[in-house]
């Protein structure tokens, strides 16, 4: 099963899914320095979910974790107004924002917590998440991430929800698996994101073999690459055969970036633009139409439903 804001679902129920966006999320109210950053209107959250809607998009993926301003009650109500399917963030970010707030947390409780955010409900609601966060520095970990790594590996074999890994600027992937592989965690379990930040193909390829999803974002993020950068990177990883381990979000957490805010790129970019863009270029590079239709069914329904589906506890 895989389980939403509104409720357990059968993994065929996804759809078309966004494995990465946010629509309430802003970083602690102590450390909101950067107003592009607060994204808390409800209204606004639930116009990109329904200009998703409009473009196809059945599902996505909301990253906001504890640390970053969820709110789980305001996502089950977009959810149920918009009509699209929405899978919870449990866990914790990064060190950048919850170093000072969990720093005397014991991996133990840091466990119990992110548990009960999947099998009880987040924030004190009844609304369960589902999957969990964890996240690392630029090219570093810090205690407290390391144990709120921990404590998300050993929170996802008791629950069997799907781990979300956090990178930033794409380092410390690597480092990140071998920590979950000491936790015993399947690693065909986890995704990592911001990869696209760090646009390295042989990274990326060194990751997608060892099973971990490859949860690629940033897309309609021109200041940081263009999209011919992103697209170049992701047909370099089909090209290697792992096609199976990409998802693929937008990770929209801007003002800037939302349509409903500023007049943004929005929700309805990914489906809308960039997806008919990307099949043209695969017709110029010379794909077949029944490649290319296969390409936008793992990226956007057959994987996200594998990744977010629920393993047996172990």
């Amino acid at each position: 099963m895989i389980r939403t804001v509104t409720g357990d679902i059968d993994p065929d129920e996804l759809g078309f899914t966004y494995s990465h966006e946010h629509l309430i999320g802003a970083p602690p109210e102590a450390k909101r320095n950067d107003e592009d950053l607060v994204i808390l209107d409800e209204e606004m959250g639930l116009a990109e979910a329904r200009a998703a809607a409009a473009v196809g998009v059945r599902s996505l993926y909301e990253a906001s974790a504890w640390d970053y301003s969820r709110n789980p009650a305001a996502l089950r109500r977009i959810s149920q107004e918009s009509g699209v399917q929405i899978i919870g963030c449990g866990g914790y970010n990064k060190g950048e924002w919850f170093d000072d707030l969990l720093g005397d947390v014991p991996t133990e409780e840091l466990q119990r917590r992110i548990v009960a955010d999947v099998e009880v409900g987040m924030n004190g609601t009844d609304v369960r998440a589902g999957a969990i966060k964890y996240g690392t520095a630029y090219n570093r970990i810090t205690p407290t991430e390391e144990r709120v790594l921990r404590a998300a590996a050993r929170a996802h074999r008791a629950t069997g929800a799907v781990l979300h890994g956090h990178t930033e600027t794409g380092t410390m992937a690597l480092r990140q698996l071998d920590l979950l592989e000491e936790e015993g965690v399947d690693l065909n379990r986890v995704g990592i994101v911001h990869l696209m930040r760090n646009p390295d193909p042989f990274l990326h390829k060194q990751i997608a073999r060892r099973g971990t999803y490859l949860c690629y974002d940033g897309f309609a993020k021109i200041k940081y690459f263009p999209e011919s950068t992103r697209i170049n990177v992701l047909l370099e990883v089909v090209e290697a055969g792992l096609a199976d381990r990409i998802l693929i979000g937008g990770d929209l957490a801007r003002r800037t970036d939302l349509t409903a805010y500023t007049g943004g790129p929005g929700l309805h970019y990914i489906a809308g633009e960039w997806l008919p863009r990307f099949r043209a270029e695969l017709l110029e590079r010379h794909f077949s139409q029944k490649d290319i239709d296969e390409l936008e069914r793992l990226f956007f329904v057959e994987n996200p439903k594998r990744y977010f589906t629920f393993a047996q506890p172990y």
